[in-house]
């Protein structure tokens, strides 16, 4: 004989328990319960992997990028577009061209790119060994690697070996400059620009795009850059004076005038035309497209 008692209690623990997962499922698909639910993970997760729509992302929970693609779906992904956009614009995306990205993080940026068809081939260099782990996952769980290259280095004037710093909280903050006492201090390969496109099987002459986000270490990546610039490649980078400091600003807006005249700057307030020599000496990061 069945306890009845014993049954409906089962029955409202079911019911209870489908209730609350219900509110969980609409709680947990708000920008604010992602936010409640990625913070929520412990260090036992150590990678979370998304459909982001038209591709997959996986990242770490612990790092603030791969939190903000939980959170909104993308990181930054406007700037692509908006990038794309201006180029588009002014006649300067050509065919079949080949795009350098120098920071590939764990490859937001590059399946954006990839996605776009605007590039026939990436060179994307990363060389935090945790973000290239989830960038070669990214790249192939995407397809994408007939067409993307990872190479696992920094990008400077010289090869060798470079003193490399790893932000603990912000992976996309790690750099050859050391921003907080936090930071642990690695050792990884740097190579030039040349050298690791002549790595990819890449022509130099069909790079079309450069797009630089590398922590303040922009000014001697592009010492290794100087035939590419030569050429008027549109250069697109984060440009943070407070890094490099009034003088070696200056120095290297020097460097870019000597091979850009126009830029676009992109400031919270709106973007800006004008002439590299005018970019600003000092103040906080923002980025700018270099021009012909």
């Amino acid at each position: 004989m069945f306890d009845r008692k014993f049954l409906s209690k089962k029955y409202w623990k079911r019911a209870f328990r489908r209730k609350r997962d219900a509110i969980a499922v609409r709680l947990f698909d708000t920008r604010l319960g992602r936010d409640i639910l990625v913070s929520a993970l412990g260090p036992r997760v150590r990678t979370v992997t998304v459909d982001c729509g038209d591709h997959v992302l996986s990242f770490s929970p612990a790092d603030y990028i791969g939190r903000k693609v939980f959170r909104k779906g993308h990181f930054e992904r406007d700037h692509v577009d908006r990038l794309l956009g201006v180029l588009r614009e002014r006649g300067l995306l050509r065919k079949g061209s080949a795009l350098l990205e120098l920071g590939g993080n764990i490859g937001t940026q590059t399946c954006y790119f990839a996605l776009s068809g605007a590039y026939g081939r990436l060179v994307t260099v990363e060389p935090d060994p945790r973000n290239f782990r989830l960038l070669s996952i990214n790249i192939a769980d995407n397809g994408l690697e007939g067409r993307v290259t990872a190479v696992n280095c920094a990008a400077g004037d010289r090869e060798g070996q470079l003193d490399f710093y790893l932000n603990r909280k912000n992976h996309g903050k790690s750099s050859a400059l050391r921003q907080s006492p936090t930071d642990e201090k690695i050792s990884v390969p740097v190579r030039p620009v040349p050298d690791i496109l002549l790595q990819a099987g890449v022509d130099p002459a069909d790079v079309g795009l450069i797009w630089m986000d590398i922590e303040g270490y922009e000014p001697v990546a592009c010492r290794s850059m100087v035939a590419l610039m030569a050429r008027k490649v549109p250069l697109y980078m984060e440009f943070t004076p407070a890094f490099y400091g009034k003088d070696q600003t200056r120095g290297f807006i020097a460097d870019l005038a000597a091979h850009y005249s126009e830029c676009l700057a992109f400031f919270e307030d709106g973007e800006r035309a004008m002439k590299v020599i005018e970019l600003p000496t000092e103040g906080e990061q923002f980025d700018v497209l270099f021009l012909g």
